[in-house]
């Protein structure tokens, strides 16, 4: 077990020495490493702290990341170890309150996110700089949007009554706030457009995904897609007219017709 001592600050040459013994099979220089940077591990944690989960508990699971970074950084590249050592340690506590949380994810999903991290840190050290969907997907040589879908799993649900923040009466206002009818005070009571974006093909739906849940612009979807702006717009409207046609019912729109005629 790690403790939360205050750590002891070690230069980048001095970690550099270390590692160099601990990955011939120095244990006490190992555990200077890991003393060294508990600091590191801490900050961290720290991101987590709305996750519900106990700190201690997730302050363990980031030293078992510091460890593996310990373990694998490559002393070859002139790379600073916080640089390869906080995506480790973010992932395996990610990886934890994925694997502990209320949202169970297939195996598939969590293979392919094993290898996203995985070649992440490897394209990392040699680039030093985090690789594109694109380059992701190439080196793993599945599609873009299976790349952002395996990404997004890693995403905690939001609850409906987290506050989000405060108007100027001090009123604190939630996700549910933002989500009533503008029309009446009735919040939905059931919400069927995510059955209706599967319909959708794959690329029309990470669309939609980078449109309106990363709020990208369309530049920047075009970017990632390799197309041009002008056609992301018009898949946009094309897309949002599709769900438009399937979310009025049926019977609604036939009376309408009636109306209207």
């Amino acid at each position: 077990m790690m403790n939360n001592k205050p750590s002891i600050l070690l230069t980048q040459e001095k970690m550099r020495e270390l590692i160099a013994l601990s990955q011939e099979g120095d244990k006490l220089a190992r555990q200077q490493m890991i003393e060294g940077n508990t600091r590191l591990v801490w900050s961290i944690v720290q991101r987590f702290a709305s996750r519900g989960a106990d700190l201690e508990d997730l302050f363990q699971i980031g030293c078992i990341g510091l460890m593996k970074s310990v373990d694998k950084f490559d002393l070859s590249y002139e790379v600073k170890f916080s640089t390869y050592a906080v995506p480790m340690i973010i992932g395996e506590i990610q990886r934890f309150l994925r694997d502990d949380g209320m949202v169970k994810i297939s195996r598939s999903i969590r293979e392919l996110n094993f290898k996203i991290r995985h070649a992440t840190d490897d394209f990392l050290k040699t680039h030093e700089r985090q690789p594109t969907i694109l380059e992701l997907a190439s080196i793993l040589e599945v599609t873009r949007e299976e790349i952002v879908m395996a990404t997004d799993a890693l995403r905690d649900p939001a609850s409906l009554q987290e506050q989000l923040y405060e108007n100027e009466s001090g009123d604190a206002l939630t996700l549910m706030d933002q989500m009533k009818d503008e029309r009446s005070e009735k919040s939905f009571d059931h919400i069927p457009l995510r059955e209706l974006v599967e319909k959708l093909e794959k690329r029309e739906q990470m669309i939609i995904y980078l449109r309106y849940y990363l709020d990208c612009t369309q530049s920047d979807i075009a970017e990632r897609l390799g197309i041009s702006q002008v056609q992301v717009s018009r898949l946009e409207k094309k897309i949002l007219t599709q769900l438009k046609t399937w979310l009025v019912p049926v019977g609604f729109a036939s009376n309408q017709k009636v109306k209207d005629g």
